[in-house]
């Protein structure tokens, strides 16, 4: 079994709620204040701080202060983490599934054989 990693938790419960995940696809497009993001969702302002700073915490965004305006950034290379490991997942399922088809495939050719050979 693989090692627990908890920087996976904290990146996947970021990404496990709808607003944050919209605010991620609206930075994706550029970089925005808080008071832009938070113009399209229909909650307390305090309550939407609560969903950048989980973004921030798991490092998916970055904010910078100049003045009254906080602006959000993508962070580069945020989701390396998870691409690697749902990758090493990806690879293992798709042994496991060739192996899986491989028995199947034996299993076919030897009734095959033995039917050929009752006859």
């Amino acid at each position: 079994m693989a090692k627990h990693d908890s920087r996976l938790d904290l990146l996947f419960t970021a990404l496990g709620d709808p607003t944050r995940r919209a605010i991620l696809t609206r930075l994706a497009q550029e970089d925005a204040s808080v008071t832009e993001l938070a113009a399209s969702h229909d909650m307390a302002l305090p309550s939407f701080m609560k969903h950048l700073r989980k973004l921030e915490d798991a490092g998916f965004i970055t904010t910078t202060k100049a003045g009254r305006i906080r602006s959000c950034a993508l962070s580069a290379g945020a989701f390396a983490p998870i691409e690697t490991w749902l990758e090493a997942q990806r690879a293992l399922w798709t042994d496991r599934l060739d192996r899986h088809d491989d028995y199947v495939r034996s299993l076919h050719r030897r009734r095959q054989d033995e039917a050929e050979s009752e006859n």
